[in-house]
């Protein structure tokens, strides 16, 4: 009998936008102010939000996969285009990675999009997403197959958000990109927004909440700033090791503990680049607390049954103890991501996940590779 070739899903992949992308796809009005990658004298670059610099020199590291991950942060002869390869914003190149890789899907998020913050200009805001969003669409449409395009939605105005929600599920989005991030002083697990979680639950697609870079601010340590980023810099391997996890892990309590899940019960949440051993942790803590506080909580069921429930885990490539947190939390709730490709991602990623899989049951390890995501994205 011939063994059927599981599907393999890649949940965090990113694209590389191509540094006129804003200036091909903005609405004319904003032309002027579009996001856009300049080089000074000197022959550095620069990242341009609105006219002003959100960020210069380095700009290789935001991407960076095929080179040493020191030198693309010190090489100052590297660019941002030679940080992004061919496979991060031409879609044949990146069905031909995925064909090396021996992958049948990959879900992609943006890379210049995670950055910048117009809390300010919430009409600008929308509009440089709605310029990512069609591109990207531009990007996947020709590999729908292959690609699973996730929309941008910026929430500095609830009405804005949900007009371009609407538009990109109807265009056939796959899920909502979701920062991890208060804004306008509200959580995203806040009643203003639910509006939005109605739709995502309407269409059964995830609400992807992917972690996010701030240059202006400290966002990688939940309310503990541990840096005066005026007078020190983190550490790098402690940035990268847990600024998503501390951003992601009060996320998720937030929107569990709000009641988000309580309101939408079939709300489907992925939970991406931040590792995923933590979750039976913080089911387990949660559930202690509630134990002491439920009559103050507005929760029905302890917090662990929301997670279990609702709540879809990305693990890092190496990770090694996925199979432990399948028996303790779920073998239907974790996959896998590569972070393609970022400058702590790795061109082996297939490899380092299979390996990390090897010790799972075949049927355990096939969920892990894909079939969850098949339940998640309805696949």
């Amino acid at each position: 009998m011939t063994q059927l070739k599981p599907l393999v899903v890649d949940m965090d992949s990113h694209v590389m936008e191509p540094p006129d992308l804003w200036l091909n796809y903005l609405e004319p009005c904003y032309q002027d102010r579009a996001i856009r990658i300049e080089r000074n004298a000197s022959g550095v670059e620069s990242l341009i939000v609105d006219n002003k610099v959100l960020l210069s020199g380095r700009l290789a590291a935001l991407g960076g996969a095929e080179h040493d991950a020191v030198q693309a942060f010190t090489d100052p002869g590297l660019t941002y285009l030679d940080g992004c390869p061919k496979a991060s914003w031409d879609t044949a190149a990146r069905v031909q990675l995925l064909d090396d890789w021996g992958v049948d899907m990959g879900v992609v998020f943006p890379t210049i999009g995670i950055l910048w913050d117009k809390a300010d200009d919430p009409e600008l805001a929308m509009a440089y997403a709605r310029a990512y969003n069609n591109w990207q669409w531009d990007f996947a449409k020709p590999a729908l197959g292959r690609i699973l395009p996730i929309a941008h939605i910026p929430l500095y105005d609830v009405d804005l958000a949900v007009a371009e929600l609407k538009r990109c599920l109807k265009l056939g989005f796959k899920g909502m990109f979701l920062a991890p991030e208060p804004v306008g002083g509200r959580r995203p697990s806040n009643p203003a927004f639910d509006p939005l979680w109605e739709l995502m639950v309407d269409a059964d697609l995830p609400v992807c909440v992917h972690l996010i870079v701030r240059f202006d601010r400290v966002v990688n340590l939940s309310n503990i700033q541990w840096w005066d980023l005026s007078k020190e810099r983190p550490d790098t391997v402690f940035s990268f090791g847990l600024g998503g996890t501390m951003q992601l892990i009060p996320a998720v309590a937030a929107l569990v503990c709000d009641g988000l899940i309580e309101r939408h019960p079939r709300l489907k949440v992925a939970i991406v680049e931040s590792g995923a051993g933590y979750v039976r942790y913080l089911m387990d803590r949660l559930d202690e607390k509630y134990a002491r506080f439920k009559a103050t909580s507005c929760l029905s069921r302890p917090p662990s049954e929301y997670i279990r429930e609702n709540f879809w885990f990305v693990m890092d490539p190496s990770e090694g103890g996925i199979d432990a947190q399948c028996d303790l939390v779920g073998e239907d709730k974790f996959l896998w991501g590569s972070d393609y490709p970022h400058i702590d991602s790795h061109l082996t990623a297939m490899q380092e996940v299979d390996a990390a899989l090897a010790p799972m049951s075949e049927h355990r390890r096939n969920l892990v590779l894909g079939g969850n995501a098949r339940r998640l994205f309805g696949i």
